[in-house]
Parts: C-alpha cells; structure tokens; sequence
C-alpha cells in the first residue's frame, strides 16, 4: 500500500521467546526438567502485529532487534507488516524465558533488552512519519510510553494502549489520551485501586468514573470480555474450548479487535472476531505459531455456536 495511507503503527516490542514445557510451573528452590524446548519470534508487540496482519489490517512495525536476530523480522513481514521502521541495532534482542504448563497455564521472564533503547529523537521521528488519520498501538514492554503517548496525542493520531505487562508507572500516564485501553481483570482492579476479585460492573463503573472519554475493552479470560463507551455496556461470552497455551491470546485478541475497528465494522462483530481468535489461539502452543488467520477465525465463526451478548445502556 502507499506510505500515506492510514495504517495502525504498532510502537511495540520484538523478543525472542524460549519455550519450555513442563509438567507444572517451577516452584521455589525447584529443579525442573522441560519435556521441551522452543524458539520463536514473540514479544507482545510483535504478536499483535502479527495478529493485525493475519487479521486483515494494515499495520506497520515500529521496534528494535538485535541484528543477530534479523531472522526473526520474516514471519512478521511474510505476514505482511510493514517492517521497514523496525531498527537493528548492535545490543541484544528483548527476550523471554516462557514456562507452559499442562494445563497451558504460563510463567513468563522477561529481558527488555533492544525495547528499551527509544529515545525522544527516535520516537518524534517515528511519529512526524505517521499519516493523519492513523492509529498508534502501543503496550507496555517499550520504554518512554509516556512520551509517544504525548506525542501521538499532539500528532492527532488515535492510541489504542494495552499496559501490559502492568508497571508501577502506569497508573501516572496520561491514560485520558488514549481513546481504547485494553485491560484485564487485574490490571484493571490495579488502575482504580480495587481487589481483583472485585465485581465487574464495580471495576467497570470505577473506569468510566477516571476516565469517562476512554473506551475500556476489559478482558476476562474464560468468563468473556466486557465493552464499554460513554454509558454504554456490551458483555459477551467466551467460547468454550481446552486451552494448550495461553500465551499470546490477548495479543490475538487484540490484533483482530484493532484490523475490524480499522476495517470500520461494527463493535459486536469486533468482539465476535477477536473472541474466536483467541480461543483458536490457546489450543495451539506458541505464540507466532498459534495465532490463527482470517480465513481459520471465519469458518469457525460459521462452525461455532453464536456467543451470547447482553447490552446495558443509559
């Protein structure tokens, strides 16, 4: 597509993930052997960059790599994100050591590396490129958040901000720049200072009272997710499937949320996308692997039960 067409630019983060299988998470002071051992591309902004792509949108790659890892750069643009803003660089790769467990439950470490080598210079840069009209994406394993936040918003560029993984910080963004926040249960109890065993509609109602003008997207695994906007309400179910590895179902989940807002589809078929991706992604282990394409996500929409959804509104 040309330069100026409006894109999602995704300001996130390139890892390279080391799998390891194993019977249960490491508990302390244990020695466990994996039954084995994985490497691929992964990074929660590169796993939404290519869920973006494979979901259909137009989305270009803003990151850091360490040159020895360019290998990895092939699957994001065989996927067809836009790689041409990704820098390499002489340091060594973001990376993450995954624990997955036999119930696909996960236990992450993760090294920032090249994700935290921005600077002001870099980020102005990135954003004077932009197309008016665009979106920025960003999550939280990139450091100067707050700088592209402000940079976005005095650019007019719409930001989309997943704050994972949740960083004392965050709670002092300027998050009513954002126009979705995407959360889940317990980032969300962390931003309005509830238990996370909270009621939904009590974190729900403590979002809309901190940041009324920000469109909320909360996340909550087997029990569905939660939309709300300005007083208005949509709740949907999850489909209900044996999960191999959670690991990259919220990247899932947002890649195909963020390609249908950009395709202008209603928020009801957004959600129905996003929710099918991601229970097609946890029945697969990996995460570039797992993250399934349009054409997978449409036949299961067809062969699947139709998700229940209930509406509250003013």
């Amino acid at each position: 597509m040309p330069r100026d067409t409006p894109k999602i630019y995704n300001y996130g983060s390139i890892n390279i993930d080391y799998v390891y299988r194993v019977p249960h998470l490491v508990r302390p002071g244990e020695t466990l052997a994996s039954t084995s051992l994985s490497q691929v591309l992964g990074g929660k902004g590169a796993n939404q960059s290519l869920a973006l792509a494979r979901a259909g949108g137009n989305v270009a790659h803003w990151g850091r790599l360490g040159e020895s890892d360019r290998w990895a750069l092939g699957a994001l643009g065989d996927a067809g994100v836009d790689i041409q803003d990704v820098e390499l660089t002489a340091g060594a790769s973001g990376h993450a050591l995954i624990q997955v467990d036999d119930a696909g439950e996960n236990a992450i470490i993760l090294h920032p590396g090249a994700n935290h080598g921005f600077d002001e210079a870099r980020l102005k840069t990135l954003v004077g490129s932009a197309h008016t009209g665009s979106w920025v994406l960003m999550q939280n394993e990139c450091n100067a958040a707050e700088s592209m936040l402000r940079l976005a918003a005095d650019s007019d560029l719409s930001i989309a901000f997943n704050p994972a993984p949740l960083s004392a910080d965050v709670p002092d963004l300027p998050l009513e720049l954002c126009r979705i926040l995407f959360l889940n249960r317990g980032e969300a109890a962390a931003l309005v200072e509830q238990p996370e065993t909270a009621n939904v509609d009590a974190l729900l109602d403590a979002l809309a009272a901190r940041l009324p003008a920000v469109e909320i997207v909360l996340t909550l695994g087997g029990d569905g997710v939660c939309h709300q906007y300005r007083g208005t309400r949509l709740t949907m179910a999850a489909h209900a499937v044996e999960a191999v590895d959670t690991t990259a179902a919220g990247d899932t989940f947002i890649g195909y949320f963020m390609a249908a807002r950009q395709r202008g589809d209603e928020i009801e078929q957004a959600l129905r996308l996003a929710t099918t991706a991601s229970a097609l992604c946890v029945q697969q282990a990996g995460a570039e692997p797992s993250i399934p394409t349009a054409e997978t996500v449409e036949s299961a929409l067809k062969e699947w039960p139709t998700l229940a959804l209930e509406r509250l509104a003013p």
